[in-house]
């Protein structure tokens, strides 16, 4: 019996043990990642993996019951019915058949050799110009499938292929030790030339160190770390947030609540984690939250889009097979600016570049206090070195109203579209000038 019929059967046989409504969803992957190590290759690795989640109603209480690689249906329809019983009555949650079920596959598989090919080409950049630095890094093929069917006609699936490569590097001068690292996650093809000249551009700020400019000073966030931003206003565009009254953002809808120069948006069909549909079987669809500093909706799934009178925006996620639907986000994007990173560097007098953090990051309140991991300090409009022992402190959602800059250099950071962006307002410690 196929995966595929296991699906079917669970539904017939939960009806039968009296649940009103039941829902399955799939999830299989297979990845072929393999590792660096040492500027070699050292292994190459096969990931197949592959689990089924059964949730039901039977009296109106809830039950979930999760299984991985071999399925026995009665059992899990068992498990399944005997946890709705310990559980409270709730709403029923499910999206009914929607118009498109059988969504196209997206993005291109490539072969282990190709992958071999471009963690090799990324090593070899580096260390041609930098022979005593020590490479390692990761590249991988993943290809997941999802599919979703309830007993409400739903049935939609999708598949999508994803690479990815890593890169990190060390460099060891005397009592001094540089780490630097760098990603992709792209769909078709990766650049390892890319990658490895970002990493020889930071190698090259930090050749020479510099005492940390303290006091407040202008603060320039790479892609890489503006994702610290960006992470505490998700949270703050969370719909589940909102209801519990978490959020600051909680009553100002229409309001401004960062600087106009700040759209962000989500877009389905956008880069390596586009999305056709949640996890509710809901479509995704192209939402702007923030336009020109001006916040414009919250996001939601099915509950929390009732609850709050707005109904699901498609942003309901399970964080993994065993978890209820919540409101996440599959991409988020900020509308870039104008200028490089070194445009952005030129226009500022006396400061700091930021590029890698250690430590807690900020949550929904927005404070924060960083060790700086990797940063460079910035003189008439020049980065003159690397700093060390150095912090910075502030507050998210501050910094976000006074943004200088925003620069015209977006890339994917996980699954967040940013540029750099130079703001002010922060709180720097360190060594001083």
């Amino acid at each position: 019996m196929t995966h595929d019929r296991i699906a079917e059967q669970l539904l017939e046989l939960a009806v039968r043990a009296g649940a009103e409504v039941a829902e399955v969803f799939r999830s299989t992957s297979r990845a072929r990642p393999l590792f660096f190590e040492a500027n070699r290759l050292k292994q190459i690795e096969r990931i197949d993996s592959e689990g089924i989640a059964l949730r039901l109603w039977r009296d109106g209480r809830p039950g979930l019951a999760v299984a991985y690689g071999t399925v026995a249906p009665q059992k899990l329809v068992d498990r399944a019915i005997a946890l709705s019983a310990l559980n409270e009555p709730e709403t029923v949650e499910l999206a009914a058949d929607t118009s498109k079920n059988d969504y196209p596959a997206i993005g291109d598989p490539v072969e282990v050799e190709q992958l071999m090919a471009w963690g090799k080409e990324a090593t070899t950049r580096i260390r041609d110009v930098y022979p005593d630095i020590i490479c390692s890094g990761e590249w991988d093929c993943e290809v997941e499938s999802t599919r979703l069917l309830n007993s409400r006609g739903l049935d939609c699936s999708h598949t999508d292929t994803t690479l990815s490569g890593y890169l990190e590097t060390e460099w060891v001068r005397g009592d001094d030790f540089l780490y630097i690292s760098d990603g992709q996650t792209q769909r078709g093809s990766l650049d390892p030339e890319l990658l490895a000249d970002r990493i020889l551009r930071r190698l090259e700020w930090a050749r020479e160190s510099a005492p940390s400019p303290v006091g407040r000073v202008p603060i320039i966030f790479t892609a890489k770390a503006a994702d610290m931003l960006w992470g505490t206003v998700s949270a703050a565009l969370n719909g589940k947030q909102v209801l519990e009254g978490a959020s600051p953002w909680s009553d100002r809808l229409g309001t401004a609540v960062v600087s106009d120069a700040l759209t962000l948006s989500q877009e389905p069909e956008q880069g390596p984690f586009s999305c056709p549909f949640d996890d509710e079987g809901i479509p995704t669809r192209p939402i702007v939250f923030i336009q020109d500093g001006v916040l414009k909706l919250f996001y939601t799934d099915l509950t929390t889009g009732r609850m709050l009178g707005s109904g699901t925006t498609g942003n309901g996620f399970r964080a993994n097979l065993n978890s209820y639907p919540t409101p996440g986000l599959f991409n988020l994007l900020v509308k870039p600016g104008k200028g490089s990173i070194h445009d952005l560097i030129r226009n500022v007098d006396r400061g700091l570049l930021v590029d890698q953090m250690l430590g807690s990051v900020a949550g929904i309140t927005g404070e924060f206090s960083v060790n700086i991991d990797l940063g460079y300090r910035v003189e008439k409009g020049e980065v003159v070195g690397r700093v060390k022992n150095t912090m910075v402190a502030g507050n998210v959602y501050t910094a976000l109203k006074q943004v200088l800059e925003v620069g015209g250099d977006a890339d994917w950071n996980g699954s967040c579209y940013t540029p750099s962006l130079t703001v002010e307002g922060l709180s720097v410690t360190g060594r001083k000038a």
